[in-house]
């Protein structure tokens, strides 16, 4: 008999959608037909859509070192909480950076120890570390992360440009992408200095230090040594149209280049900001409204390839305080698909079968991780069970974080997550965390 089936659901691919059952057996999706026979446990879908489990690129769960911050062990569960199955998480923020292949070792230790979703790890590229690219991929990262910009943390120094040019070469002989944060690091640290020295720190002028000119000017620049070296880029968190778009353009030059935005440059606006405070602090900071306008018209246009995340918590003291000093980062990973579903789905008319590419399908075909992202036979049961015409508001209990500090919290969203699924395992159900078992380590395929 079957292990588990998931009976009458909506499936929902990049390919389309369909009414059928999935058996499921050992961890891997047996068969995907329009009725299967009985399991051992039979999961009720009737009325609910099945997506790809979420692939979040782009998180910072911080740990070793500062899980007073977040940790893996409550990271994890508002992946799950939030439909995800599998997260990426980036190699600062955490002590020590993972910048070769002991702080590797050290972190997979860790989040093999508390993660209840699988987990992928990105290395660090930072000037000196070029000779120790060869050894994290041997290590299993999906990539490599750089800052054109200061990181906000000393440990982790951005790249000049002969280093982001060598790691790029070796990320290309590697197999493997570079991951890039684009802003201009000469423009906004001069435009920072000159307000600080104008006595101008209020929220608009931070948001105003941090131009859509130094994204573009980044991002030209990355895509431009991408190309001359052949390397495989990843431009993070583009707050702009224009950003994206000028990838875009890369990419029909011949750059390998994919591009990714983050629900909060969805959400939120500038206006927003002031409204908020430093709980919706980040860089790129959020634009306004036009430039929001832009960046949905690229998404709907099809110039998006990834939504991530870009959980990026503190503890609440980090948070308090003058706005300028406090921490940039946003905590969002259990909202990303409530926004594509409200905003994009309901709002603008955002194809499904569009969000299980942004969030599952692209980010596995794109990083090369084998058998996630889609709902075939044979491929790996990562699954999220969703109710489209559910409605919720975000209340600080709802939240699975370490600390319920996240911008989200107060709005109302249509579409709400019902149960995750990892490895055929119910991870999340009617609201709480049901794993046993625990994540495990994702590696390419190179």
């Amino acid at each position: 008999m079957t292990e588990v089936v998931v009976r009458g659901g909506t499936v929902v691919t990049p390919e389309g959608m369909r009414q059928a059952d999935l058996a499921i057996e050992g961890g891997f999706i047996r068969a995907v037909e329009p009725e299967v026979p009985g399991g051992q446990e039979e999961i009720d879908a009737r009325g609910l859509f099945v997506f790809p489990g979420l692939i979040d690129v782009h998180v910072h769960f911080n740990e070793p070192g500062h899980t007073e911050w977040e940790g893996a062990a409550t990271g994890s569960r508002a992946l799950a909480a939030g439909g995800g199955t599998l997260f990426f998480d980036m190699p600062l923020n955490s002590i020590p950076c993972t910048v070769n292949a002991r702080e590797f070792d050290l972190k997979r230790s860790a989040l093999e120890a508390s993660s209840v979703t699988d987990f992928a790890l990105w290395g660090g590229l930072v000037p000196g570390n070029v000779q120790e690219m060869e050894a994290l991929a041997e290590r299993g990262v999906v990539g490599f992360k750089a800052f054109l910009c200061h990181s906000g943390l000393d440990e982790f120094p951005r790249v000049d440009d002969l280093t982001l040019w060598e790691g790029l070469r070796e990320a290309a002989r590697l197999g493997l992408p570079v991951a890039v944060h684009a802003e201009n690091h000469e423009l906004i640290a001069a435009l920072s200095r000159r307000m600080i020295e104008q006595g101008r720190q209020g929220i608009r002028d931070f948001l105003e230090s941090r131009p859509v000119l130094a994204e573009l000017e980044a991002i030209q620049r990355a895509t431009l040594l991408a190309g001359e070296t052949g390397a495989r880029l990843h431009v993070i968190h583009i707050s702009s149209g224009r950003g994206v778009l000028l990838a875009a353009e890369a990419r029909q030059r011949g750059v390998d280049v994919s591009t990714e935005t983050c629900p909060h440059y969805l959400f939120f606006t500038g206006e927003d900001v002031e409204r908020l405070g430093a709980v919706a602090k980040c860089a790129p900071p959020v634009r306004d409204r036009k430039e929001q306008d832009n960046l949905w018209a690229e998404l709907l246009g099809g110039n998006v390839d990834v939504i991530a995340s870009d959980h990026s918590p503190s503890s609440p003291d980090r948070k308090a305080g003058e706005f300028w000093r406090a921490w940039g980062g946003i905590a969002g990973v259990q909202s990303t698909l409530a926004v594509l579903l409200d905003q994009g789905y309901h709002r603008r008319g955002l194809p499904l079968e569009r969000i299980a590419s942004l969030v599952a399908a692209e980010p596995a075909r794109r990083f090369r991780i084998a058998d996630r992202g889609r709902i075939v036979a044979g491929a790996c049961a990562d699954l999220v069970l969703v109710d489209l015409s559910a409605t919720f508001t975000l209340k600080p209990q709802d939240l699975l974080q370490r600390h319920a500090l996240s911008p989200y919290l107060g709005a109302s969203f249509r579409g709400a997550v019902k149960r995750t699924i990892r490895r055929g395992e119910t991870i999340f159900a009617e609201g709480k965390i049901t794993a046993k078992g625990g994540g495990k380590l994702v590696r390419p395929v190179r």
